[in-house]
């Protein structure tokens, strides 16, 4: 895991910064030296000059590289609440269906996109120093907590703790999406449909 890093604001500021919205360049160049390096061991130094700022015109928005990579966590977990919804919100079908689903989109979206995938779930992005980023990641798992809560009102799914349900459903799907992200899951370990298979045996494992 890169190691953490928390920049001071410079002392004394450059030219200012006269064109556009400062604040979604920095971010906007972030999220793409996040993908092209596969990582965030980038400085906000780096970060300006790539955005064609002022060394110091980060700090008016990010006091330091932690601020910027809670920035980038929290919208990859908006991302990700997105993603689910959509999935779930499709016709209704049967809580099956919406797990198999939300499950796939998950996964989708961690392995489309590793490196923020990586920074969501980082120490980097310590979810404790900024309550935004906090209610980003609690709000994409009310996706999953929403979809358990309906199959045990359907009776569809068995009636034990929903969070428990949710945290044995992340947990398997989460350790997928890093296997597949880590390129482990080869068709003569896993076979050649792993995701229907794993997603398959949760559900048995839920069903009342």
């Amino acid at each position: 895991m890169p190691e953490k890093t928390r920049e001071k604001a410079p002392e004394t500021s450059e030219r200012p910064y006269h064109h556009g919205d400062l604040k979604r360049a920095v971010i906007e160049t972030a999220q793409d030296m996040l993908r092209e390096e596969k990582g965030w061991q980038f400085t906000l130094r780096e970060v300006a000059r790539r955005a064609g700022v002022s060394h110091a015109a980060p700090y008016k928005h990010f006091p330091d590289k932690g601020a910027l990579l809670a920035e980038l966590a929290m919208l990859g977990f908006d991302g990700l609440r997105r993603e689910l919804s959509v999935s779930v919100a499709r016709p209704a079908g049967s809580v099956r269906d919406a797990l198999m689903t939300a499950g796939k989109a998950y996964i989708r979206f961690g392995t489309r996109n590793p490196s923020l995938y990586r920074l969501m779930f980082s120490g980097d992005a310590d979810k404790g120093m900024y309550p935004r980023l906090d209610a980003a990641a609690a709000e994409a798992f009310a996706v999953l907590l929403g979809i358990l809560e309906r199959g045990q009102e359907s009776g569809a799914l068995r009636r034990n703790p929903v969070r428990g349900q949710a945290a044995a459903t992340w947990a398997l799907v989460h350790g997928f999406t890093l296997l597949a992200i880590d390129g482990q899951l080869l068709p003569k370990k896993v076979g050649a449909d792993p995701v229907d298979a794993v997603l398959t045996s949760l559900l048995e494992g839920l069903e009342a």
